[in-house]
């Protein structure tokens, strides 16, 4: 399905294919290379892969628009679409999508088995094709599954450095157990968004984005044992914020992991580790930004 971020924009384009699921530097060299034709740039975003997604289709619509991108022609892997053609594929892409350059990494595949090339696709396209080679850095190339890796050890900064667009958790607050306002910390409870690739469970320092405003916050990632909750849960503390969240958009920019999830023995113990939480966190976000 096509969605226009620019309303009113018309082709010819320029096209990226692949999955994109988020966007990180090697992806970066084929929006360079599309850029440089002077044409609207739009991409294919493909959704419904194992084992969780960086960003599910919403979120990465709103990277996608920061970039820069007209529009992403979305799939849904679906049993139907995995049994596509590669030529198939390509007859009803550029049957919707007027095109006159295509890019994509040398390492792209499409269509039913992945049976696609890129050689196919030079073939078959109504257009100049441009493959481009993989992007490695400090050695090792750069692959949503290296990013996941390191999200997954809790090395938030490694999988920033390879992503254009940082790693964020984004939902609507909902009503939680208020138990963090009676020592002084209260918290914004957010759901994970369905299919989105979790984080390393433990105490992140992490940039919250709210009302316009960008706050320092601690975040806890996964069970709160201290009160008896098993259930993973996504808790935010806005060091600094005065209000009511509920109802209201908060995305998470987790910065740096500081510790693992511990149960404490009693609230005075907890209370006073998370004054240290909170003064980590001041220290690595140390400005509280309005707009």
């Amino acid at each position: 399905m096509l969605k226009y971020f620019k309303e009113g924009t018309k082709g010819p384009f320029a096209l990226l294919l692949g999955g994109f699921d988020g966007f990180h530097k090697g992806h970066g060299e084929l929006l360079k290379a599309a850029k440089e034709t002077g044409l609207p740039v739009g991409l294919t975003a493909l959704s419904g892969g194992k084992g969780g997604e960086l960003f599910p289709l919403s979120e990465r619509e709103e990277i996608f628009r920061a970039l820069g991108f007209c529009f992403a022609d979305e799939h849904v892997l679906t049993e139907e679409f995995k049994n596509t053609s590669p030529e198939d594929f390509l007859r009803d892409l550029f049957a919707r999508i007027p095109v006159s350059a295509v890019f994509c990494g040398e390492d792209f595949r499409f269509g039913k088995n992945a049976s696609g090339t890129p050689e196919l696709l030079k073939a078959l396209a109504p257009c100049p094709v441009h493959i481009l080679p993989l992007k490695a850095e400090h050695g090792e190339k750069i692959a949503v599954s290296r990013i996941k890796g390191y999200l997954s050890a809790g090395e938030v900064e490694k999988a920033n450095e390879l992503l254009l667009y940082p790693y964020f958790v984004e939902s609507s607050a909902e009503h939680g157990r208020a138990v963090g306002r009676t020592y002084g910390f209260p918290t914004a409870n957010l759901t994970l968004p369905k299919g989105k690739f979790p984080l390393k469970e433990g105490v992140y320092a992490a940039r919250a984005r709210v009302k316009g405003g960008e706050w320092p916050s601690i975040v806890n990632f996964g069970p709160c044992p201290t009160f008896g909750v098993e259930d993973r849960k996504t808790e935010a503390h806005l060091i600094g914020f005065q209000g009511n969240l509920y109802g209201e958009k908060v995305t998470l920019f987790p910065v740096k992991f500081l510790r693992p999830i511990q149960k404490f023995d009693g609230k005075d113990a907890l209370e006073s580790q998370l004054e240290r939480d909170r003064a980590a966190a001041l220290q690595l976000i140390p400005n509280t930004k309005e707009k």
